[in-house]
């Protein structure tokens, strides 16, 4: 769940929405709330943009009167809307329907907390949506509407919440002239030889998800992309990790023939002879799972209603769920669909009169492999549609389930003994395809680790399920769905075609078918260390040890830093103030740091603070000003002495620029002639200061930069003679700017004197490139799309790592052997120091583009933290395997302000902190 957005509607009848329960392809569901009942409700609201094609509208209500035909058992009933608001006559009538909520999990989300189910478990999962199906056969119809998205574990049974294929639809876009594109993940035998769609078809995909959840994979996962068409029509599944009791079942509804699959009563009756409901009785989930459910109910009930028209935080976009790649064509053909397909009615403007042009195989730029397998396995994400092993993939998903906080006044102190918290519910993002069975769990997985059972993928391009540069598509039939009476005119004939390698998609429109396919803390209340906390559910972010709020009286953090691993010094515009490390409880503030710049140890005994006219030592016991030195006396030489950021410390040592404004006497006139007028002239300097001894290193000379004048420069190398620094862009003058053509320069100073050594520019390096550089004298800076490496001295290239498209490189970090880079198409990896050659490279699965993530590394190094604007992302540093994400929701307060700020991220020990505006979250990390 997560919190409700700025243009996220309020009301939907009577219902009073609460947060967002998760998102699909055509969807989004809300938890809403009947405010004079009390009643919770599920709204499932169609996206504005796809709502005013009007095909979509009718296939949208068609399928809601299937789901309250199906109303009951392992259907949620629908709920009476009540009065509705009446819509402008400028815009579309909204699209929603209201169900009873049930705690519930999807089914890939289960997978990925507790593994492939056990056999009682699955006899009831299959058995319930067994059920169901029986239901929809017997009427006729066919439903089409199973993925692992689609189908929910609830405490008492299994639930099905998609009734055709625009519910289980894994992305769908409006596209211009009307039409509609929809995404599909699976096809069965009959669909890739182009024969009609039947009941036997829901049965085959029933195998495929019962085979799905006994093995944490689908049986037609082995072997080459480009033969996966040949594998679902031709081979025999791989159910060797099936339990033997249900393997021949399994094996039957995975049958090539339709007749040879059995109906789903008998499936049902094999499955659970007394009836799913009855074979649940006295709880049927793994106990994980169980706790998750009941968490995610405590979460609802613990949602307060938002004030309307406001929105309480910005939230992650998740992809919708995906679906087993075996399950996808990949044999170019045409075929035709039969005309007496035995399908439930379908409304007669959604029939085809004619069929325009189809996107042929031809029209579609297969995916290329450029892993090189001779230097070893790389996971690499490009945001391209990728199959198997046959070159980068898709973003290595490892079911993370993104850790929505509680807002810190609803935190209470967890009992040593309660259950881990469960991941709230959310839509699965793409997930990658193991190429067989996967292995069991290993022991030893602490906290946030992976999930071993990766689902099903569904491949998507880099704007996403159905965006541009998404994977071929495939155009599938649209099985109909009851609508209103038909029109003689229309023509049921339709076009079939299959793309190599390709993912279901359907395109719809114009009335028919074109082509159918308070400073306190949490728990911090003594001075004791917190224990250590539990061990979470998979890809879920561990319990922070502690949780501290910035006082809400207070104007909010400026900076923020870590003092000798013991201190978290916080400074605003009012004060400065310490939070202890090891509890989160804040034990002093002091007034004088007010507007200070990031806390640094001088020695072993102070906290040294940069204000904006002295700089500061305060005892870190209660925050009392210890030495303090102003910059008229320090700089006496220079009155009016403005000290810009500081550039950078190592050890004692603190560089800074300066600036300071002098009048320039006008020069004597000549005989006759009047005196010309004084100017005012910035004067800049860059300092080293020793913030141990409290005394001036050195100052040297520097151009002023822009107004005010005083430049931003950044140290991006320390080495032994001499130290690396660059100009921030936005500090240079227009002259500046015009003589450096587009390239950005570093300069190198002396250590000792802070003479100016050497100015240099290294390739196209803009202005505002990324650069940081190494005690061995190499530099590493973003050259265009590329991040590239150099002879700082020389300016001699040394290797180039080539980024992604339309992205650049962040400032990367060096560790070791390695440097962990960081894009704006939110990929992070790691690449070898020495040559350049890429390690690993994994996607924080935030989507879209932005700033490139921040990295910061644990104090053991084995940790990489990645934070952005939209959540932190945290990552085994050797491999890249993903652990677990974090999201702050955000206050519950309706009249809060929206939160905005960037998350950041500080480290030490086994811990790093994470900050978001005014929250501190502590959690533990290798």
């Amino acid at each position: 769940m997560e919190a409700l957005r700025q243009d996220d509607p309020r009301r939907f009848g009577r219902f009073t929405a609460l947060a967002r329960f998760d998102e699909g392809a055509s969807a989004v569901r809300y938890v809403a709330r009947d405010l004079a009942s009390g009643e919770s409700a599920l709204i499932t609201a169609a996206r504005p943009e796809l709502a005013a094609v009007p095909v979509f509208s009718r296939r949208f209500q068609a399928e809601a009167r299937t789901a309250e035909r199906l109303a009951g058992g392992w259907v949620a009933p629908p709920l009476d809307p009540g009065d509705t608001a009446e819509t402008p006559a400028d815009e579309a009538e909204p699209l929603w329907t209201a169900a009873g909520y049930v705690p519930a999990l999807p089914l890939a989300e289960a997978i990925s907390i507790a593994g492939p189910l056990p056999e009682r478990a699955l006899r009831i999962l299959g058995a319930g949506i067994a059920e169901i199906l029986s239901r929809v056969h017997a009427a006729g119809s066919v439903l089409q509407g199973l993925a692992p998205g689609t189908v929910l574990l609830a405490a008492d049974g299994p639930r099905l919440t998609a009734f055709g294929p625009l519910g289980a639809a894994a992305s769908a876009e409006a596209r211009p002239g009307g039409q509609l594109s929809v995404r599909l993940g699976y096809l069965t035998p009959e669909q890739i030889e182009g024969k009609e769609v039947s009941a036997a078809s829901d049965l085959f995909v029933l195998g495929l998800l019962l085979a799905y959840a006994a093995t944490g994979t689908t049986p037609f996962t082995e072997g080459p992309a480009e033969e996966a068409t040949r594998r679902i029509a031709e081979d025999e599944p791989e159910l060797d990790a099936v339990p033997e009791e249900l393997r021949e079942l399994i094996a039957n509804c995975l049958a090539k023939d339709p007749d040879q699959r059995p109906t789903a009563g008998t499936v049902a009756a094999e499955l659970a002879l007394e009836g799913a409901a009855g074979l649940a009785r006295g709880g049927w989930l793994p106990e994980p799972l169980a706790a998750a459910v009941a968490d995610q109910e405590a979460r609802v009930l613990a949602l307060e209603v938002p004030e309307e028209g406001e929105a309480t935080a910005e939230a992650e976009e998740t992809d919708a769920p995906p679906a087993p790649e075996d399950a996808r064509p990949a044999d170019p053909r045409t075929l035709r669909e039969p005309e007496d397909a035995r399908t439930a009615p379908e409304p007669e403007d959604a029939r085809p009169v004619d069929a325009p042009a189809l996107r042929k195989p031809a029209d579609v730029a297969a995916p290329s492999g450029d892993a090189d397998p001779g230097k070893g396995r790389i996971g690499e994400d490009r945001g391209t549609t990728r199959f198997l092993n046959t070159g980068p993939r898709p973003p290595q998903n490892d079911r993370p389930t993104t850790q929505l906080a509680l807002p810190h006044e609803l935190t209470a102190p967890r009992a040593p003994d309660a259950l881990p918290a469960a991941p709230p519910a959310q839509p699965a993002a793409p997930l990658a395809l193991p190429a067989g069975p996967v292995a069991p769990q290993q022991p030893g997985h602490t906290h946030g680790g992976p999930a071993p059972y990766p689902a099903a993928a569904l491949p998507a391009g880099p704007a996403g399920p159905g965006g541009p540069g998404g994977g071929p598509m495939v155009s599938l039939p649209l099985p109909p769905a009851p609508a209103p009476a038909p029109d003689p005119a229309a023509s049921r004939r339709t076009l079939l075609t299959i793309a190599a390698a390709a993912v279901g998609g359907l395109i719809v429109g114009g009335g028919s078918v074109a082509a159918l396919g308070s400073g306190g803390t949490a728990e911090a209340t003594d001075d004791k260390p917190a224990p250590k906390p539990r061990r979470t559910l998979p890809g879920q972010a561990p319990e922070p040890r502690w949780i501290y709020a910035h006082p809400a009286s207070e104007s909010s953090p400026l900076t923020t830093a870590l003092w000798q691993d013991k201190l978290l010094v916080v400074t605003s515009e009012s004060q400065a103030s310490a939070v202890d490390l090891r509890t989160g409880k804040r034990l002093w503030q002091r007034a004088d740091g007010a507007k200070g710049q990031a806390a640094l140890a001088a020695g072993a005994d102070l906290v040294f603070v940069a204000s904006p006219t002295e700089f500061l030592w305060l005892s870190p016991k209660n925050g009392k000003v210890v030495h303090r030195v102003r910059y008229t006396e320090a700089f006496e030489d220079l009155p009016g002495l403005t000290v810009g950021r500081l550039a950078g410390s190592s050890g004692p040592v603190i560089w800074f620029t300066g600036s300071h404004t002098v009048v320039e006497k006008a020069p004597k006139p000549k005989k006759g002639k009047k005196r010309g007028k004084d100017k005012e002239v910035v004067e800049a300097y860059f300092f080293a200061y020793d913030i141990v001894q409290r005394k001036e290193l050195w100052r040297t000379s520097v151009p002023a930069g822009r107004a005010p004048g005083t430049p931003a420069y950044r140290v991006v190398a320390e080495r032994s003679a001499d130290v690396l620094v660059r100009q921030d862009a936005a500090s240079l003058t227009a002259a500046e700017v015009k003589k450096a053509k587009g390239k950005g320069s570093v300069r190198s100073f002396d250590q000792k004197t802070g003479k100016l050594l050497w100015a240099k520019q290294y390739g196209a390096a803009s202005l505002e490139a990324a650069t940081t550089g190494d005690e061995d004298g190499a530099l590493y800076a973003a050259v265009g799309q590329d991040l590239q490496a150099f002879e700082a001295d020389s300016t001699k290239p040394l290797w180039r790592v080539e980024g992604s498209e339309d992205s650049w490189f962040g400032t990367p970090l060096i560790a070791g052997p390695l440097i962990h880079t960081t894009e704006r198409s939110r990929l992070v990896g790691a690449v070898e120091r020495e040559s350049g050659r890429l390690v690993w490279r994994r996607s924080t699965e935030v989507p879209g583009t932005g700033p490139a993530p921040s990295l910061t590394l644990s104090g053991s190094e084995k940790t990489l933290i990645a934070a952005d604007a939209v959540q932190v992302t945290v990552f085994a540093a050797a491999d890249g395997e993903r652990l677990w994400k974090f999201q702050d929701i955000g206050s519950a307060d309706p009249k809060g302000e929206t939160v905005r700020a960037s998350y950041r991220a500080l480290a030490f020990g086994e811990t790093v902190v994470v900050q978001r505006d005014r929250s501190f979250y502590a959690f533990p990390v290798a």
